[in-house]
């Protein structure tokens, strides 16, 4: 499932694509279009401008187009893929199918020249967006310091891990990375988030950031040490106890009951 890594990757992916034009979008799937935008009006927006930086804001993956041009905002959800010049950024998505079909594929968008971006997301559980609210999105996850960490879980009765994945709170995190970051801080996911003492606090960051570090370098989000374990028989890598298995923050959540407090 797309988290923040597998975004930066598409990211890097899709740099190639920076000073072409786009001469041509195609999106046959309306439901995909969100807040609004209509297959005709992405068409007439975005048709004859020219790509001019591809960044990242969490999970949102933000195609900036010329001075006076839109910017366009893809969305991934679960199983969205990016392809570029037809090749994917990443192969195969933790938990989505292993079929490679074209009828899958959201929105298009063609360069003068060739080559082309392309979505395909089998759960169409993402989406297209023009102008899309940054501000709306929290301090990305790879950026947010101790002392932004603490305000913005000091007050809140929210468990831990609904806290985080809370992307106008801390924008990039889903369900692999935060399990994993609070497996890592010994830190259970169902905590009141503002129970959390100083040095909690200090080691959540810590080890927040040392998880997307490594897990980025490794190779994404499913590349965590708990990851193995996720699973109804599963056991804690570090003891040994048997995992707990709940939801907690509308997601099935795995967590230690012997070190996670």
């Amino acid at each position: 499932m797309p988290e923040m890594l597998e975004i930066e990757v598409y990211r890097r992916a899709a740099e190639r694509v920076v000073g072409r034009r786009i001469t041509q979008v195609h999106a046959p799937d309306g439901w995909y279009l969100k807040e609004g935008l209509t297959a005709p009006v992405l068409e007439k927006v975005v048709e004859g401008r020219t790509v001019t930086a591809l960044r990242r804001r969490g999970k949102l993956l933000l195609v900036d187009t010329d001075e006076d041009g839109p910017t366009i905002g893809l969305r991934f959800g679960m199983t969205g893929r990016l392809l570029v010049d037809g090749r994917a950024g990443i192969e195969h998505l933790e938990y989505s199918s292993l079929r490679d079909n074209p009828e899958w594929d959201r929105v298009v968008f063609a360069f003068e020249g060739g080559g082309e971006l392309r979505i395909r997301d089998p759960r169409r559980l993402g989406g297209v967006l023009l102008d899309p609210a940054e501000e709306r999105l929290g301090p990305d996850a790879l950026s947010v310091t101790p002392a932004q960490l603490r305000d913005l879980l000091a007050t809140s009765r929210a468990p831990v891990k609904a806290r985080l994945m809370d992307q106008s709170v801390v924008a990039g995190i889903g369900n692999l990375l935060v399990d994993e970051a609070l497996w890592r801080a010994g830190i259970d996911p169902a905590r009141e988030s503002r129970t959390l003492t100083a040095n909690e606090l200090r080691r959540l960051h810590k080890h927040l950031r040392a998880t997307l570090v490594e897990l980025g370098e490794r190779g994404g989000s499913h590349t965590g040490d708990l990851q193995d374990e996720r699973r109804r028989d599963g056991v804690c890598p570090r003891d040994g106890t048997p995992l707990l298995r709940r939801t907690v923050g509308g997601r099935t959540t795995y967590s230690c009951p012997k070190h996670q407090v």
